[in-house]
């Protein structure tokens, strides 16, 4: 397989991703989620994305479809990359083993059907709340935060870009 078919393959339904996962499982590896927008990828996204990664064994990604990122509110311009070409930049991190689009407000529903071990977000949240929180301590997993890296903000990126 060509390294562009790997990059490819990374890029999952969350019906193959439970197939994968749950081999993956049977094996007994730690599946470690996360999820986000990640549009422009930074320093920051790698420090985070690799420190998750760290937590386990198996890193699955939720990227948020670019209907969910509008709906999300972050600006009028966002998402700046599309779903696809965000998808195609993630694939190439060696950090990430799969990536599943959902075009929900929240993942909590992949959560709900994927059942991590590991349930990641930063540290601006409080763990209790949240999404999926609830689905991964009832079934003994952690649920983690993981500070952000000062001075890396894909708003004030883009701040930057427009002064």
């Amino acid at each position: 397989m060509s390294f562009k078919e790997q990059l490819k393959s990374k890029i999952v339904s969350k019906e193959a991703a439970l197939q994968i996962l749950n081999l993956q499982k049977a094996a007994g590896k730690k599946i470690v989620f996360t999820n986000g927008c990640f549009d422009i990828i930074h320093p920051g996204h790698i420090d985070y994305l690799t420190q998750a990664r760290d937590l386990g064994d198996v890193l699955v990604l939720g990227l948020n479809t670019d209907n969910s990122v509008r709906r999300l509110n972050k600006a009028p311009n966002r998402p700046i990359n599309n779903e696809q070409a965000r998808a195609t930049v993630l694939a190439g991190l060696a950090c990430i083993d799969h990536i599943i689009l959902f075009d929900e407000e929240t993942p909590y529903e992949l959560i709900k059907f994927l059942q991590p071990d590991i349930l990641v977000k930063g540290d601006d949240y409080k763990v209790e709340t949240i999404v999926g929180y609830d689905i991964v301590m009832a079934r003994g997993g952690k649920v983690v935060t993981i500070p952000f890296l000062e001075g890396y903000s894909t708003t004030k990126l883009i701040q930057k870009i427009l002064s």
